[in-house]
């Protein structure tokens, strides 16, 4: 039995190693072997829209509008989140906004200051 990893997309378990790349011929699904090496790793890495490491503390910048769910309130790209701390979940980061208050955001939407 091979100890390629499955596609992370489908499934499929005839995944394939091509230079610095795994390769799904199913799907067609190609990612990176160190990104492989980062997820088996103990602890959990967290990444802006950029592909920067976030850490507890981090000052971030919005880069979508983000409408506030229960209100009629957005968050305006632009905004700045000073002293964020990174949480499991789906939102993976938990913050205070001014004006706003306490709020949950995805790291996709959101670029290390």
């Amino acid at each position: 039995m091979s100890d390629l990893p499955n596609c992370p997309e489908c499934g499929s378990e005839y995944t394939y190693e091509d230079a610095t790349m795994y390769v799904c011929p199913e799907c067609s699904h190609e990612w990176a072997i160190e990104a492989v090496n980062d997820e088996s790793s103990d602890e959990r890495v967290i990444r802006d829209a950029n592909g920067n490491q976030l850490a507890d503390g981090d000052s971030v910048t919005v880069i979508k509008d983000l409408k506030v769910k229960g209100s009629s309130s957005v968050v305006k790209v632009g905004t700045k989140v000073r002293n964020i701390r990174l949480v499991d979940g789906d939102h993976d980061i938990d913050c205070r906004i001014d004006g706003i208050g306490a709020m949950k955001l995805k790291s996709e939407f959101v670029k290390k200051a």
